[in-house]
């Protein structure tokens, strides 16, 4: 109900402003020059203006009317009617009675000068357009109590400026008249009133109890001015010349006090600019203090102050009234707080371009000057074509003058900050030589806080996949990490849109949630700026306020949004570049990856292209070959390998397209000395993405150890047969032997022992026992009975294996010097496969003394292990050959003779043993075999240590 009242009384002054304008469009007032008064019951002519209609046609003061144009005058309404009812340039007769004689004057009426016409046009416009301003602040913000305050003062300046009475002197004239007074006598309080209590402040006066008390006294002067208007009108009809001279010191009296109110109200909030602590209010005050400078300075100094005193004016200085509208204007914007930030901006750009018309407009005379005098020596033929040059001299100077000012200008305002202004517009083009993402973040948000000076930035960066919030990328000012910009949010959506936010704007604070705002100014950003490259939005710049508090202004948001649209194009590059970095990464890591596989593979491996040239010779091929990577990639294939391989790969590519397989295929290498290797071949095509073929995968797998292994296996498996045929052909053996021995027993029981057959039995006797000897010995090699490891006595293994062999050393005239430890070393391990040890270099030893010699058996016992020395004095190994005496199959001896199995697998039981075994040879004195194994933990009694020979 409020509001409707508020709007009605608007829509009554815009109503009433119409009206005014109307009528004094439409309406021409006539004048005859004449103030008329009553006297005596008469109406007397009390002035008379000079120059006016009645003054040519000779009224004079004194002159009493009687009639015009035979029409009886009887008050001075019936004047003012008669010249309303007349029209410019008419001729009305005069009937007056001078000194009590009656003549006649014919005045030609004129309209009364219009030169204030113009002027009141322009006021009405201001005063209606300052009204809708008010109105519209007021229907924006209706819970705000400023704007009731300032639709009163709009209203009072609509009224000022809108209203004036036209001459009619009716009633509506006489609304019109009184509306002017009205709004005259409350404007100056009204201002006053709103400058002490706008923006609200906690130190204010008007907020004192004090203050609330002396407030209605701002109005007093209004209702004493007010009061002295009413009691001279209501006294005109009695003191002509009193009325004109009251009514004149009153309006000027009006003015000093408007003009009074104007410059307190302003010095107040000058006052006010400099102790207010909110940002925001210190901003409202800059709009107001500078709109109310810039509007009412110039009316006071130039019209009011002057008019009200009885000064001269400078002609036009009465439109300096026009500029008021300035202040109503900053009123609105501090209210409603819109582009409080650019104060400083307007009021540049104000300068520029008043300095810059200024300068132009010197130019402009200055080079018609020059031209005129110098030029064309004051020839006045010239001037259109002076006028002409000059205007065209003034066009082309005009931008390059405009552009200097503001320069000059700019590094007044920002002193020392101006060339990082300059530069970070430079550095925002020179973003994308830079395509490290995380560098040119640090750098965009370090440059953009040194030169704007905020308190803190945080560049975001959008997700890659479009989904997620905006992230931090590089941050400054901040105690932590910034918060995650949400997409789906109300600032997400707008900067997703492409739209610059401000939340100390009320227009951006409309546009989001206000929870959502409290939040990111609690985090101390105020300003976004989003970074929009073709993609869209990739990236937003959060910054805070400056480190002064102050806001942004328009200029900042506009290098920033400059900046922004640089910075797009380089995050985007950055972000490719690093995409295309992870992707790079991601290959070489695979590539890696694929590279150690066929490294490790246990293969060989080699790759030729079409040309059947190498590109790919693995690690292990290069040990299997003995030739290096290196020595291999790009050269040929047949420069590498031998024909009869490379035969067999050509038949199988040719033969098995899809691929082939090769197995046994003999292989020398190209080590020192060459090896000879059996291995499988595989040969595979390289297909390429379309699948033709690109080259060969060639497969080597070396299976010479897997042969020999087989071999081996093969060798033990007749060996075992053997064995079990031994021990089958040994218990068969036994048998007889057994009764031989009884029968020969019993004999000798019952013979004489001077019989000659006695020494007979004896001897068959011992040759049977020596027979069982052999037979018990091959049947503990063949058939061992101990399988677990456990203490084993050294010295008894020696002598039964030397048992059984000692008529084949006896046969091939070999002595056995055999200095075996007095204490038994017992080892810790499995007997019958140590007897196997000792039988094989036994036997060995007599293959290398085909023409006898000496076979010397050592043993040693000691703290941890014991050792055996078994040495021949044979015909030698020789030295280039000692390296491989433990290889499988690998023989000194000639064909037919050995297997090469021997020492091989001595050696594996030595090692299963946990012993070492060593060879010390010359050719022609002999070879040592020396072995150590571990001792065990227990002890064995050990017969005295002997040396005997056999």
């Amino acid at each position: 109900m409020r509001l409707v009242l508020e709007l009605a009384i608007v829509v009554a002054v815009v109503s009433l402003a119409s009206a005014n304008i109307y009528v004094r469009a439409t309406w021409t007032e006539m004048e005859d020059g004449v103030l008329w008064g009553v006297e005596g019951g008469e109406v007397v002519a009390r002035e008379v203006a000079p120059g006016t209609p009645a003054a040519r046609a000779g009224v004079a003061p004194g002159d009493v009317l009687l009639q015009i144009d035979r029409q009886e005058i009887r008050m001075p309404d019936d004047v003012v009617e008669a010249l309303h009812a007349s029209s410019g340039g008419q001729t009305l007769t005069y009937n007056v009675l001078r000194m009590k004689s009656a003549e006649v004057f014919a005045l030609a009426v004129a309209p009364i000068p219009s030169g204030a016409h113009a002027l009141y046009y322009v006021l009405a416009c201001v005063g209606l357009f300052t009204l809708f301003v008010g109105a519209a602040v007021r229907l924006r913000r209706p819970d705000h109590p400023a704007t009731l305050h300032f639709l009163w003062l709009t209203v009072a300046w609509c009224g000022l400026l809108s209203l004036s009475f036209s001459g009619r002197l009716d009633r509506l004239d006489q609304v019109f008249y009184w509306g002017d007074v009205a709004s005259m006598l409350l404007l100056p309080p009204l201002f006053l009133h709103f400058a002490l209590v706008f923006p609200e402040r906690t130190d204010s006066w008007a907020r004192s109890d004090s203050g609330r008390t002396l407030i209605p006294v701002l109005y007093l002067p209004a209702l004493l001015l007010g009061g002295a208007r009413v009691a001279v009108l209501v006294r005109a009809a009695d003191r002509g010349q009193m009325l004109t001279t009251s009514l004149t010191l009153i309006e000027r009296s009006e003015y000093v006090v408007l003009a009074a109110s104007l410059v307190a109200g302003l010095a107040i909030m000058i006052r006010a600019l400099g102790r207010v602590r909110s940002g925001t209010a210190r901003r409202q005050l800059r709009w107001i203090v500078g709109g109310t400078t810039l509007g009412a300075l110039p009316f006071v100094l130039g019209y009011a102050l002057p008019w009200a005193f009885g000064l001269a004016t400078f002609k036009g200085a009465e439109f300096t009234a026009a500029l008021l509208g300035f202040v109503p204007l900053a009123f609105a914007s501090a209210i409603v707080r819109y582009r409080l930030m650019d104060v400083e901006v307007i009021i540049k750009r104000t300068l520029v371009y008043s300095a810059a018309i200024a300068a132009i407009a010197a130019i402009y005379a200055v080079l018609l000057w020059l031209a005129s005098q110098v030029i064309f020596r004051g020839n006045d033929n010239a001037n259109p074509v002076i006028a002409l040059l000059a205007t065209l001299v003034v066009v082309l100077l005009s931008r390059p003058v405009k552009n200097a000012i503001q320069t000059a200008l700019d590094r007044v305002y920002y002193r020392d900050r101006y060339d990082y202004r300059r530069a970070l517009v430079g550095f925002a083009r020179d973003l994308n030589s830079d395509l490290d993402l995380f560098r040119l973040s640090e750098r965009l948000v370090h440059r953009v806080t040194e030169t704007l000076v905020v308190d803190r930035m945080a560049l975001l960066l959008a997700p890659l996949g479009g989904d997620g919030g905006f992230v931090t990328v590089a941050h400054a000012g901040f105690a932590g990490e910034p918060p995650v910009l949400p997409r789906d949010s109300d600032v997400g959506t707008r900067l997703i849109s492409g739209h610059t936010l401000r939340l100390d704007d009320p227009l951006g604070q409309r546009r989001i949630d206000a929870r959502e705002g409290e939040f990111w100014r609690e985090a101390g950003v105020h300003y976004f700026i989003p970074c929009v490259s073709k993609e869209g939005t990739i990236a937003v710049m959060a910054l805070g306020r400056k480190a002064t508090t102050e806001p942004l202004s328009s200029e900042d948001m506009a290098l920033l949004s400059a900046v922004a649209a640089q910075a797009a194009t380089a995050l985007e590059n950055g972000r490719l570049y690093r995409q295309l970095r992870v992707k790079a990464d991601e290959l070489e890591r695979m590539r890696e990856f694929s590279e150690n596989i066929l490294e490790s593979l246990n293969d060989g491996l080699a790759v030729v292209d079409r040309d059947d040239r190498i590109v790919r010779w693995n690690r292990q091929l290069e040990e299997l070959y003995g030739v290096r990577h290196e020595n291999a990639v790009g050269r040929p294939l047949d420069a590498i390998l031998p024909d009869s391989f490379l035969e067999a790969l050509r038949s199988g590519r040719r033969d098995a397209p899809d691929g082939a397989a090769f197995y046994r295929i003999p292989l020398t290498t190209r080590h020192e000395p060459p090896r000879r290797l059996l291995v499988n071949l595989a040969a595979t095509p390289l297909r390429e993405s379309d699948g033709a073929i690109g080259g060969t995968i060639v497969i080597v797998e070396d299976i010479s150890a897997r042969v020999q292994l087989e071999e081996q296996l093969q060798i033990s498996e007749k060996m075992a047969s053997i064995g079990l045929l031994a021990a089958g052909v040994a218990h068969e053996v036994n048998t007889p032997l057994t009764g031989i021995s009884s029968f020969t027993q019993m004999l000798l029981q019952g013979s004489e022992p001077d019989d000659p057959r006695t020494k007979v039995l004896e001897k068959i006797e011992r040759q049977t026992f020596r027979a069982a000897k052999i037979v018990n010995g091959l049947l503990n090699l063949a058939r061992p009975t101990q399988v677990d490891s456990g203490p084993v006595d050294l010295n008894a293994v020696i002598n039964d294996v030397l048992a059984l062999l000692e008529h084949q050393l006896r046969t091939g005239s070999i002595q056995v010097r055999k200095e075996l430890s007095a204490e038994a070393p017992i080892v810790q391990g499995i007997e019958y496969k140590l007897q196997q040890v000792f039988l094989n270099l036994f036997l060995n030893a007599r293959d290398a003394m085909p023409k006898g010699g000496w076979l010397t058996i050592v043993t040693r016992g000691g703290e941890r292990e014991a050792s055996v020395d078994v040495a021949d004095t044979g015909s030698g190994i020789p030295a280039e050959q000692l390296s491989r005496i433990y290889d499988p199959f690998f023989t000194t001896k000639d064909i037919g003779k050995g297997t090469g199995l021997g020492l091989s697998i001595t050696y594996g039981i030595v090692q299963e043993h946990g012993g070492t075994m060593s060879c010390e040879s010359a050719v022609g004195q002999g070879t040592r075999f020396s072995l150590t194994l571990p001792r065990a933990s227990g002890r064995m009694s050990s017969a005295p240590r002997a040396m005997n020979r056999s």
